[in-house]
């Protein structure tokens, strides 16, 4: 997606006659809502920077420019690009990385990080190099059109405020193995920015490479279950990007300052579906590991525990695997610190009280921070999904303060499922009534969601998406009782929808696997086996447990199955508390259930209502009534 796109001529005339920040906006607002008054500042400012650098002859007036590129698969946009040929007439694109700084400061101990005056304060943020080459290598990764046409990607940054010196902190020697793969400018650097767009660009292309790159076809997500056993191997399958990369840094430096002194830190990660919690997390138990530290991953749920075993199996010997992977119960009795890292996924998900009848330890939060020295919690509060579920900075908070622990919190905000729309999630988020934001439809998102009118077709819909690769899934709320438990029996179905002929059964019977095993499109999922886990597209199968009543979404938990075990002790909290505190804690949960299902697929969400009024309601919403 292109913000603006051009050629070198227009785009000076448009710097010229100063309509190119109302271009620029003009677009933005189209895919991406309003912006700060502050960026606004920024395109202005830098737009005629790069005026000044392209008002030379030699670089051809149709050379491509493109503004605000938004990368395939991510929510990441790139600030400025030129295509065309160099004089072998190879496809070239330069990738600029725009900064407004004047000044910056080496960060001791921690890889392609700097600190800098950027939004409002002092921050670390990825250097500009590094930056810009990670870009570039997301590029590479998923456009298979660069791949395939051998189009020469060359990363750069132009600091244009900024007044480099060989002896400033920003060109350290740290950094030089980013600067030497993307050179970098500054305020006195017009002309060496000239010649490095002059060795790759000497005749125009009139945009084709950037319809190219726009248009070309994208190469399959990575799905975290699909590269773990490469990543355990130190293959690196994932480009970290801006704030991963600064929190992978960061906790790093704080897991060996930690060790080595025998203390005790918290550090807590929050990101929304899709946010790159669970790579980062695997990425740190990865070098951690390989630093010797005594490192595990936990997490509450089962299911992603067992598809990464079975994920690794053959590769690794299972009594290693088994010891890399923990449930979160199992440091009830632990000493203190007796792990040196302990890193938990889904900690939305942690109980109070382990073991199969909930009668063991004190509180699974307290147990492992006090079990480890440095504990690290991915945490996403809107994923709560039963009663059972504590998990919350809050209680992180209070149980790091108990045991005399140190405690940082960050925020991962990246978007790499959904096809890199934060504007489907925010979208998800208005339409569910969660939260109010400002996106109140999908028009503009590069995402594919459809509301199905039929759940037969729904089951098609999948099952065709799931031919090709075995990645796609159909889930639905937890409105149906698990009547098929323990009789494999195929013609026993559990969902049953009378005036379809719809009839399927819960995938229960293997539920740690079920998302990877080859025949499991025959069944469906539920929040328990899905949760942690992604695909290329998911069919949701939405209960009457929600519905659409007199113009809002209403939720009942009364329509749940007597076997579903996510709000075991509702009617004991009504009785004690009324029915209203019941029913607002019903509805978080229930809501909760449908954004986790509902934010599973990679690239597409497909959805079928039991209420014909919620049916038509998001039908409404994507403009398809």
């Amino acid at each position: 997606m292109l913000v603006y796109e051009g050629i070198k001529s227009g785009f000076i005339d448009d710097v010229n006659l100063n309509r190119i920040v109302d271009k620029i906006y003009d677009k933005y607002k189209e895919f991406f809502g309003r912006t700060s008054e502050s960026q606004l500042n920024s395109w202005k400012n830098s737009m005629q920077y790069m005026r000044g650098v392209l008002d030379d002859n030699e670089i051809p007036d149709n050379a491509g420019v493109a503004i605000e590129f938004n990368i395939p698969t991510t929510s990441k946009r790139i600030d400025f690009i030129l295509s065309g040929r160099d004089n072998n007439r190879k496809d070239s694109v330069i990738i600029i990385e725009l900064k407004q700084w004047e000044t910056c400061n080496a960060v001791e101990g921690k890889d392609g990080i700097v600190s800098t005056f950027t939004g409002g304060g002092v921050r670390e943020v990825a250097h500009p190099s590094y930056q810009a080459l990670s870009y570039a290598n997301l590029i590479k990764d998923f456009n298979e059109t660069v791949q395939l046409d051998d189009i020469g990607l060359y990363p750069c940054a132009f600091l244009h405020n900024y007044d480099l010196r060989d002896n400033d902190p920003i060109c350290s020697s740290q950094y030089q193995e980013y600067i030497k793969e993307a050179p970098m400018f500054g305020s006195n650097d017009f002309e060496k920015l000239r010649r490095f767009i002059k060795r790759y660009i000497v005749e125009g292309d009139d945009r084709e490479l950037l319809y190219k790159i726009e248009n070309g076809r994208i190469r399959p997500s990575k799905r975290l279950q699909d590269s773990l056993s490469k990543m355990l191997q130190g293959n690196k399958e994932f480009n970290m990007i801006d704030e991963q990369k600064v929190i992978y840094e960061d906790a790093i430096r704080i897991a060996i300052d930690t060790v080595s002194s025998n203390d005790k830190n918290v550090l807590v990660v929050q990101g929304g579906p899709g946010t790159g919690k669970s790579v980062l997390a695997i990425n740190l138990l990865v070098e951690l590991t390989k630093r010797n530290m005594t490192c595990f991953y936990v997490t509450k749920n089962a299911a992603p525990r067992a598809v990464f075993r079975d994920k690794l199996k053959g590769t690794f010997k299972m009594a290693y695997i088994n010891n890399l992977f923990q449930g979160s119960g199992q440091f009830t009795e632990a000493e203190k610190n007796e792990v040196n890292v302990l890193v938990v996924d889904e900690a939305h998900r942690l109980n109070a009280k382990s073991g199969m009848f909930q009668n063991l330890g004190e509180n699974q939060i307290k147990e492992i921070i006090n079990a480890s020295n440095f504990s690290i919690f991915f945490i996403d509060e809107d994923q709560k999904v039963t009663l059972k579920d504590i998990g919350s900075v809050d209680e992180i908070k209070k149980y790091a303060n108990e045991l005399g622990a140190g405690i940082k919190i960050v925020e991962l905000e990246s978007q790499f499922r959904c096809n890199g729309s934060d504007g489907y999630l925010a979208w998800l988020d208005n339409v569910l009534e969660i939260r109010k934001t400002a996106n109140y439809d999908l028009d503009d998102f590069q995402y594919d969601f459809k509301v199905i009118d039929s759940p037969n077709d729904l089951r098609r819909l999948i099952e065709e998406k799931n031919s090709i690769n075995n990645k796609s899934r159909l889930v639905a709320g937890y409105c149906w009782n698990w009547i098929s438990e323990g009789k494999n029996n195929s013609e026993v179905h559990d969902i049953v929808i009378p005036e379809y002929n719809f009839e399927m059964s819960w995938n229960l019977g293997n539920s740690q696997t079920w998302a990877i095993d080859p025949m499991s499109v025959n069944e469906v999922g539920c929040i328990h086996t899905c949760q942690g886990l992604e695909f290329d597209y998911v069919g949701v199968i939405i209960g009457d447990d929600i519905r659409y009543e007199d113009g809002e979404i209403v939720t009942d938990y009364k329509k749940r199955a007597s076997t579903d075990q996510s709000l075991k002790g509702i009617n004991k909290i009504a009785s004690e508390y009324g029915q209203d505190v019941a029913n607002k804690i019903a509805d978080r949960i229930i809501k909760n259930t449908y954004r986790t299902l509902m934010t599973r697929g990679m690239k597409g969400c497909y959805v079928y209502c039991v209420d014909k009024n919620l049916q038509n309601y998001l039908k409404s919403k994507i403009n398809m009534l």
